[in-house]
């Protein structure tokens, strides 16, 4: 990974295992874009529930040459994101979609005479 990354936390506890997880998922967005500045990740547990679990709320933001990608994934339904790792995946697949529909369109803008 060339670019740097920055990871906050709110109302979460920072662990080795949760920061790993996040380089090793923000290392893979390399392969979609070459020229990445930045990338900033924000991971919070906005409610601490007792009884149904805490639901984990991350998102990523990514900053290439000419555009700023920014990707939440909030929980939808009442079982989604309970596990910080899951929601951790689920942003960065998002982000690494948006950022090959970026690459794909900026391509295709391109090649237009």
């Amino acid at each position: 990974m060339n670019f740097p990354l920055r990871i906050t936390y709110r109302d979460i506890e920072p662990t080795p295992a949760i920061e790993a997880a996040v380089r090793e998922h923000a290392d893979k967005l390399s392969k979609y874009h070459s020229r990445i500045s930045s990338c900033e990740v924000a991971i919070e547990a906005p409610h601490h529930r007792h009884r149904k679990g805490n639901h984990y709320r991350v998102r990523v933001e990514v900053i290439v040459p000419g555009r700023e990608i920014v990707v939440g994934r909030d929980p939808k339904d009442a079982s989604d994101h309970e596990d910080v790792y899951v929601a951790i995946r689920d942003a960065f697949d998002a982000a690494a979609r948006a950022l090959a529909h970026y690459v794909d369109r900026k391509r295709d803008l391109a090649r237009q005479p």
